[in-house]
């Protein structure tokens, strides 16, 4: 037990990969980069710091003394110069040339850019993931029928395989979307206390060329090249980071939309998420198997989506230069809705790595529709067969209505065919009428569109990318 509060996020949800990035180890270790990345391209760009020094930086880029930092974060109220402090303690030959001309946004904006890109490179592993799911469900289920709603109403029929490419075509816009982002995000750079690059400028003499080489470098040596902000202010623009939690909150719509459908559906008993062998479904009602998992789902993609405003009112409300009526919210937001599309991303991979399909229920919902749903192409029989359009249209909706009345006054079976079969009006013998009735007579063009759908949208992202196994670790 704790006696401090613990975030589900990292707790309960999101994987160990996720939290590692945004944990202070990665954090504090990237600032330790970004300012070896700076003093390398200084050096190389003519001034005085001698190469012992910028190994004297390597050599202790990972062990943090964090104890030390603290101590002085307490004396300065300033996390960045506190740790400029604790790494000159372990570096005494290089501390007079740590951070040389970078304020400190010089490290916190560039780390965050940084993170959030690989942060984005581990969503992106796992929507592939679900997307390959989610092709090969479909394809498997292509040609089963079930019904189709409207407004949540029996209308016509569809089949699994093609309500699934409903999912998969929302995640195929998500992927897209999100492909941009990683290869848009875009470093702070070196800028300077308000972005106009006046401290390094001075530092080279006023040669503007290297100023400009400096960013160059700087960035490419952190694996962005050419990424970069030509102007900012202070900071990169927070804009950023909406385009950011606005890929976040369309993934994560994508898959509050299929963990309702799924939802629903268990409720009907077509298909059920996986349900493991010891797991409880409700402590008080034993017999119950509750989509739990769905339902998390929702529960952590209606956090995403709310969480996607903090940045697009952030960016909104910048004054100038900068305000930093940010810091506090970024260091919530973006983290946080990160960590929760991971476990979102953890939970549908695991639910579409094991639906469970059942045929007999969805044929027994659709024989309790299909009779209504039958009734034009009974009526166009009837009437290849000489009968009045008109009359036999009135007559169909008449016995449509009662059969309906006895269902859902009594409970009473739909009748519906029987009564037309024994109406002689409509001069058809049950068998007939029957042969209409098959469910794959109902589905369209279902099964060809699943097959075009991965053919040509799905197969041609998937190709050349190995989709690699991940056993996801979720609480059931």
């Amino acid at each position: 037990m704790h006696n401090t509060y613990e975030s589900p996020l990292t707790k309960r949800y999101a994987s160990k990969e996720m939290s590692f990035l945004f944990s202070d180890d990665n954090k504090f270790t990237l600032w330790r980069k970004l300012w070896i990345a700076l003093a390398e391209a200084e050096k190389e760009l003519g001034l005085n710091i001698t190469q012992e020094q910028i190994d004297e930086l390597k050599n202790n880029v990972s062990n943090i003394n964090y104890d030390v930092a603290k101590e002085r974060e307490k004396q300065t109220r300033h996390d960045v110069m506190s740790h400029v402090y604790a790494y000159g303690v372990q570096c005494p030959k290089a501390k007079g040339i740590i951070h040389l001309g970078a304020t400190s946004c010089y490290v916190g904006d560039n780390t965050d850019a940084i993170i959030m890109k690989d942060a984005l490179l581990l969503i992106r592993i796992k929507l592939l993931h679900c997307i390959n799911n989610l092709k090969e469900f479909s394809l498997k289920y292509k040609a089963l029928p079930t019904l189709a709603f409207t407004h949540l109403q029996p209308a016509q029929l569809t089949t699994v395989g093609k309500r699934a490419t409903l999912w998969l075509q929302d995640l195929i816009s998500d992927l897209e979307l999100l492909n941009f982002c990683i290869d848009n995000i875009k470093l702070l750079g070196v800028k300077g206390t308000t972005g106009t690059q006046a401290s390094f400028l001075e530092l080279f003499d006023g040669d503007h060329e290297k100023v400009k080489r400096l960013d160059e470098i700087v960035c490419e040596k952190m694996g962005f090249k050419e990424k970069y902000f030509y102007v900012t202010g202070q900071t990169y623009p927070r804009k950023q980071d909406m385009f950011v939690l606005n890929c976040l909150s369309s993934i994560a719509q994508s898959a509050y939309k299929f963990s309702n459908d799924i939802r629903i559906l268990q409720s009907l008993k077509e298909i059920e998420e996986p349900f493991e062998k010891n797991q409880i479904g409700s402590s008080a009602m034993a017999y119950k198997r509750n989509p739990m998992r769905s339902e998390r789902i929702s529960a952590l993609a209606r956090y995403v989506v709310i969480n996607s405003l903090n940045p697009a009112i952030t960016a909104s409300t910048q004054w100038f230069e900068r305000t930093l009526d940010d810091s506090a919210n970024k260091r919530l937001s973006i983290p946080e809705s990160f960590l929760a599309i991971d476990g979102i991303l953890n939970l549908y991979i695991n639910i579409t790595s094991g639906l469970v399909v059942y045929p007999k229920i969805i044929e027994k919902h659709i024989y309790e529709e299909i009779p209504f749903m039958a009734t034009e192409n009974i009526l166009m029989e009837a009437v290849k067969r000489g009968g009045d359009r008109q009359e036999l249209h009135e007559k169909i909706r008449i016995h449509s209505m009662e059969a309906a009345r006895m269902v859902k006054e009594f409970g009473a079976k739909n009748d519906l065919i029987d009564r037309i079969c024994n109406d002689k009006d409509f001069g058809l013998a049950k068998d007939e009428i029957l042969q209409v009735l098959k469910p794959e007579n109902f589905i369209g063009r279902c099964k060809e569109q699943v097959e075009d759908f991965i053919n040509k949208i799905v197969d041609p992202i998937l190709k050349n990318i190995e989709i690699e196994r991940i056993d996801v670790e979720i609480n059931v």
